[in-house]
This record gives structure tokens, C-alpha cells and sequence, in this order.
């Protein structure tokens, strides 16, 4: 692991095109702004293993584990922000 000092308002370049800049330090705590393409995924790392795990169960799904998701979502009504539907 490459270890680097920064001080506030200073940054790290990563590639040619993340910046992190080191936007506030309280105490024990410090804010990173992430500036990088928006294909880059960035998230913090709980939330990252949280999609991880989710994606996991979700490619454990068995066929039947489906059949109803379209019954279901019928049955529910719109939901916000669906367009009408032609009559």
C-alpha cells in the first residue's frame, strides 16, 4: 500500500484522470473529494461489499425464484413516476 502526507486543499492524482483532494480533516476524520469519469464506479467500501453480496444473491436465483415479479408488480399499480399506460 503506497502511504502519501497531503494537507487540506491538496490532491493525488491516480492515472491521468482521478483527482482526490483532501477537502476538510476534523479531528480523526477526513472529507476526500473524488473527481473521476463518470464510468468509474467510485463508492465508500461497506457500500461497495454491500453491492458485492447483492450481486452474489443474485446470481443464485433459481428460475422459479422469478415467476411472480410481473404478477406482483401488476397487481401493485403504478409507481411514481411510471409513464400512463395506453388504453
Amino acid at each position: 500500500m503506497l502511504v502519501l502526507s497531503r494537507q487540506r486543499d491538496e490532491s493525488i492524482m491516480i492515472g491521468d484522470n482521478i483527482v482526490v483532494t483532501i477537502v476538510d480533516i476534523r479531528g480523526d476524520k477526513v472529507r476526500l473529494g473524488i473527481n473521476a469519469p463518470s464510468e468509474i464506479p467510485v463508492h465508500r467500501q461497506e457500500v461497495y461489499e454491500a453491492i458485492q453480496r447483492e450481486n452474489l444473491r443474485a446470481s443464485r436465483l433459481e428460475p422459479g425464484d422469478t415467476q411472480n415479479i410481473g404478477t406482483f408488480a401488476n397487481r401493485a399499480g403504478p409507481r411514481p413516476g411510471d409513464a400512463p399506460r395506453p388504453r
